[in-house]
């Protein structure tokens, strides 16, 4: 018998491990997006978000995704809750993992008001669960048709998982570099808003609370995904996540963020412990094999294209003009948590072309005030506010030009001009990649961080 020769991609990316880990992310995972199905549901943010507007400002270029009309979205994320417990038990696994994906999805692309690092993060976790064998046990699936029941999965699978949370958490560490965040400015502000938490607002008021809140930041994310490689550091990191994530998930109320976050703790503990301490009837697999699919090229492909783009896409912001704090062009999709506070307003104004008669629009007849507040800041949205605005006119047989006055402050700062007020943003396209002339130049940020608190 002669051994088999692999090549070292094939031995990183196809030799068989134990797939505990995956089972139990599987379990976690799927809970947690059931949580969010029926939780938005609960806490009214369905109703917030989907219901009560006119329309929602979606990505642009997905125009045609909006709410279901009426109670629709109620049926809509219910339906997001129990996917999320057939994903959990295991049943029907890639029907009801492949059904919350596109569901998900389409409920990220169609609004922008309640925009989340943690719902991009959904997104991509979704869509790469699809494809991960994660029902082989512990699942209805693998009890009803035991052929498909396995101890092991291809490495590549954890590889894929630990490498997208690291990017996570690395370019949210590198965003946090620069002076607002570093001199206590951003955390400061942050925690005005949590003054009458019980028991903990005044503790969160102090001074260097602020800056601890700054720098634990930055070295959290910047150390815990190495921290919890590493096998001598690894129980200390996982302390610390669980501090961390908890303290995040008490003070900034993120959702189920910060579970989801340490859920991938699974990914990084011995496997047989793992084994040993959830799955005691399982054995554990450690056969080492190299099973190469005859897809092998295909899927290494695909893996690298997939990294290739996340690398890139946060880094997009550093060929477009200007400060993305100011332009938010390439603001999302980016990883850049918790960054700054903004604050603004705008008022909306129309031009009758034939009348020459400019007149203020009154924009709290088509917005909520959570829309409202999201026009405030950023550009992207104000345009589609504009872009609206002259559809509805359109509609009642009136061509107008539509200007914008907006003015911002970013971390406390002064109020600066954001969009050029004598640009008609209806005529304007939008054009992504590229930095759009009728935003304004940032103003010089000068902070001070004494007089602020």
């Amino acid at each position: 018998m002669h051994e088999t020769i692999y090549n070292p991609l094939h031995k990183l990316l196809f030799k068989h491990i134990d797939n505990s880990g995956l089972v139990l992310f599987r379990v976690v995972f799927g809970f947690l997006i059931a949580l969010e199905g029926f939780g938005a549901i609960a806490t009214g943010w369905v109703k917030k978000t989907l219901i009560d507007p006119q329309f929602t400002f979606n990505f642009i270029g997905f125009e045609l995704l909006q709410p279901l009309e009426g109670n629709g979205m109620y049926f809509y994320f219910m339906c997001l809750g129990i996917l999320g417990v057939g994903v959990m038990l295991g049943y029907k696994y890639r029907l009801s993992m492949f059904c919350f994906a596109v569901m998900w999805s389409g409920v990220y692309l169609m609004q922008k008001s309640s925009y989340n690092n943690h719902y991009y993060l959904m997104l991509l976790l979704s869509w790469i669960m699809v494809f991960l064998p994660a029902n082989k046990w512990f699942s209805i699936d693998a009890r009803q048709k035991p052929s498909i029941a396995s101890r092991s999965m291809p490495r590549w699978v954890i590889l894929v998982l630990i490498g997208q949370v690291w990017i996570v958490y690395t370019y949210a560490a590198i965003a946090k570099i620069y002076p607002a965040w570093l001199d206590g400015t951003v955390t400061g502000l942050f925690m005005t808003g949590k003054k009458d938490y019980w028991l903990i607002g005044s503790f969160l008021q102090q001074q260097w609370v602020h800056y601890g809140i700054a720098y634990v930041g930055i070295l959290f994310d910047a150390l815990v995904v190495p921290l919890l490689l590493y096998k001598r550091t690894r129980f200390i990191a996982f302390c610390g996540s669980i501090v961390f994530h908890l303290f995040n998930a008490v003070v900034f109320q993120i959702g189920i963020f910060p579970f989801m976050s340490l859920a991938f703790a699974f990914f990084f503990f011995s496997s047989k412990n793992l084994q040993q301490r959830f799955f005691p009837k399982k054995e554990h697999y450690d056969l080492g094999e190299v099973k190469v699919p005859p897809y092998s090229k295909i899927i290494s492909g695909i893996l690298c294209l997939y990294f290739i783009i996340q690398i890139a896409l946060p880094l997009r912001h550093l060929g477009i003009k200007d400060d993305v704090l100011w332009t938010e062009e390439g603001h999302r999709l980016s990883w850049r948590m918790m960054l700054r506070s903004k604050t603004g307003y705008t008022t909306m104004y129309t031009l009758d072309k034939k009348t020459q008669e400019k007149s203020k629009y009154n924009i709290k007849e088509i917005l909520t005030k959570k829309q409202q507040r999201t026009v405030g800041t950023k550009p992207d949205v104000i345009w589609q506010l504009a872009q609206r605005i002259k559809q509805i006119q359109a509609a009642k047989g009136i061509d107008v030009a539509v200007f914008a006055d907006t003015k911002v402050s970013v971390n406390g700062g002064p109020y600066a001009r954001l969009i050029n007020d004598t640009i008609d943003l209806g005529s304007q396209k939008w054009t992504p990649l590229k930095h759009h002339f009728w935003i304004l130049p940032s103003p010089k940020m000068q902070h001070t961080p004494a007089e602020k608190y």
